[in-house]
């Protein structure tokens, strides 16, 4: 059995895109970010922490399950912008990539029993136009950015804020299928 440790809604629907059968499991894995950690470093490891919490979780029941973790973080300048804690955090992260390119990088892992951790690494470059104060007003009073890495939604309104993207646009939702379809048949056959 394919398991999804992941509690967004994003990845969930993402997944299913795939027409692969698969369980979620709601897990609670801590996401910070060590002093000094580079930000791929932080990203694989909380992808990596969550297969593995998934896999423990259900090893007992399913030996033979596949865990699938990912993470994803919007980088720009090595700062890493995670969710917003709050409505004026998520217009401070609005305000500072507006007008510029920022990278968003998403590592998705599978753990399987007596296996080592399988990876694939998304990074796509998001650039953003110049946001005007009203217009980061009235997106965060939507309260779309909230929950979402880098206080936005390229699948929601937010979409309107992107002037190029150079990658995977799944993957800046949550869960790029591509690599993920990869991972888990790393042999390409239907």
């Amino acid at each position: 059995m394919l398991w999804l440790a992941s509690r967004s809604p994003r990845r969930l629907e993402l997944l299913q895109r795939l027409a692969i059968p698969f369980q979620v499991l709601d897990l609670e894995v801590p996401e910070v970010r060590g002093a000094g950690e580079p930000a791929h470093d932080y990203v694989h490891r909380v992808a990596s922490d969550k297969a593995q919490a998934g896999l423990a979780a259900v090893r007992a029941t399913d030996p033979q399950a596949q865990v699938l973790g990912a993470d994803t973080e919007v980088v720009l300048d090595e700062r890493v912008f995670g969710k917003p804690a709050d409505a004026g955090d998520a217009a401070a992260m609005l305000r500072a990539l507006s007008g510029r390119e920022h990278e968003v990088i998403t590592v998705v892992a599978l753990a399987q029993a007596g296996q080592r951790l399988r990876y694939e690494t998304a990074r796509s470059l998001v650039r953003f136009a110049a946001l005007d104060e009203a217009t980061i007003a009235a997106y965060v009073a939507t309260g779309e950015p909230m929950g979402k890495a880098g206080a936005y939604a390229i699948q929601g309104r937010a979409e309107c804020f992107v002037q190029h993207l150079a990658g995977s646009y799944s993957g800046v939702m949550g869960l790029p299928l591509y690599h993920t379809a990869r991972l888990l048949n790393p042999t390409g056959a239907p």
